[in-house]
């Protein structure tokens, strides 16, 4: 049986009315990479977010648009669009209990500063704004901005995707500023924005990208994350 991957989802208009929503491409990349794709819903209820993690093997925490800065003490910048606030409670709460639960986890984008948030950890809300950043992160959209980022070579993030820097997309604004607790930095981009923190714990499969590789899957070191993914979420 292939496992199954939980994949968060958006809040948004489509034809007028409020729907949930998920990129293909996140779809797509669990596939190729050896699972099942369970879109999640925001419930309600963010309590529910728990029992609706209990049908999954490993969670897929995808880009959306920006956290409450009121989680770690911050006000908004005037370019910080945050999030529905619904999606956010479920996502902390999904996070929290994938945790309890020692559930694999990969987080992309937002994903990564979710899982940054939820440990205790901060985020930089405008690039621009922060010295020096000398890259261009994708602020504008699309097309994708290009550039290359450097990993640690003892990290489980090296062991997926190999040690040598690595070309990846970008498309954000913000990142993570403080990693949060017990999660290690293990790739950043050469003006030091923090690109990629993993949970060290041995056997544990925590790992946040702030690059979205599920656009990059024809890329065997971008497949790799989500067959990795897979590969850990069929151990449970």
């Amino acid at each position: 049986m292939k496992p199954r991957i939980a994949i968060t989802s958006s809040i948004g208009k489509a034809g007028g009315a409020q729907g949930v929503h998920v990129r293909l491409a996140y779809v797509d990349a669990v596939s190729a990479g050896g699972g099942l794709a369970l879109i999640l819903p925001p419930p309600a209820d963010e309590a529910d977010a728990e029992e609706l993690l209990g049908a999954a093997d490993g969670l897929l925490l995808t880009g959306g648009r920006d956290l409450d800065p009121a989680l770690w003490g911050e006000k908004p910048h005037a370019k910080t669009v945050v999030m529905d606030a619904r999606r956010q409670k479920a996502d902390m709460r999904l996070i929290a209990a994938a945790d309890v639960r020692g559930l694999p986890v990969l987080g992309i984008c937002l994903g990564i500063q979710e899982m940054a948030v939820a440990r205790g950890g901060r985020l930089i809300q405008h690039l621009p704004d922060e010295k020096p950043v000398t890259i261009d992160h994708g602020t504008a959209g699309r097309p994708r901005a290009a550039h290359v980022l450097a990993i640690t070579p003892d990290s489980l993030l090296a062991k997926i995707v190999g040690p040598e820097p690595l070309q990846t997309n970008s498309t954000h604004h913000q990142a993570v500023r403080e990693s949060g607790r017990n999660l290690r930095i293990v790739a950043r981009a050469s003006d030091g924005i923090i690109e990629g923190i993993e949970d060290p714990t041995p056997g544990r499969f925590f790992l946040g990208v702030q690059w979205h590789p599920e656009d990059l899957i024809k890329q065997p070191r971008h497949l790799a994350l989500f067959e990795a993914l897979c590969k850990a979420a069929a151990k449970k």
